[in-house]
């Protein structure tokens, strides 16, 4: 059997759609992707799926208490018996119910190399504090903002020249590479979690 991801996103889908390709491609091996899910009308990446000829759904967020949406959501990944979770682009912070509904298998893609600059818009933090190299990273989803054990990272120039937009830019074509690998990852089995250190085996 196909293993059966579903994706959460509350925009673009720019990483639903890198997903999507990979999937569609071969590069992650015997998987599909069985529902997207959103949190806003109109997002973008629904529009983006249903032209894929995948499954969405949109669930209203708004005026809506966290574990109370979020069952919602866990129902219809339930129903669709997924076997891991992408966030990509989903701008809501998850709930202990729904961590605990899919433990070590819901993943989120950062624009920094966490831990540092967490939340929202990580690249103006980056280029704010001066450093000289941001980039990616794709972690295991906890209670916490940005903080479940990382699994792969990437690093990108920060230029002298950089905005927020052209540094964002940049850390996005590698967001697109490195989500596919951490679900290659995870879908293979061959690691394991050390406290907060995911380790290949």
């Amino acid at each position: 059997m196909k293993k059966r991801i579903g994706v959460l996103l509350s925009g673009r889908g720019s990483n639903f759609e890198a997903i999507a390709e990979n999937v569609a491609a071969g590069h992650i091996p015997n998987a599909e992707i069985a529902i997207v899910i959103s949190n806003r009308e109109g997002a973008p990446g629904i529009e983006r799926a249903r032209a894929r000829g995948i499954e969405t759904r949109v669930i209203p967020s708004k005026g809506l208490e966290r574990e109370v949406y979020d069952r919602q959501v866990v129902a219809v990944l339930r129903e669709k018996q997924v076997d891991l979770v992408c966030l990509a682009g989903f701008m809501r912070l998850l709930s202990p119910y729904f961590v605990a509904a899919f433990p070590q298998h819901i993943l989120n893609i950062h624009p920094s190399l966490l831990p540092s600059f967490p939340g929202l818009e990580a690249q103006r933090q980056a280029l704010e504090h001066g450093v000289k190299w941001s980039g990616c990273s794709v972690h295991f989803v906890d209670e916490n903002l940005d903080a479940g054990p990382i699994i792969v990272q990437t690093p990108v120039e920060v230029l002298d020249t950089d905005t927020p937009e052209t540094l964002a830019a940049r850390i996005l074509k590698e967001e697109h590479r490195i989500y596919t690998e951490a679900v290659r990852i995870v879908f293979g089995g061959r690691f394991r979690i050390e406290g907060r250190r995911v380790v290949g085996v």
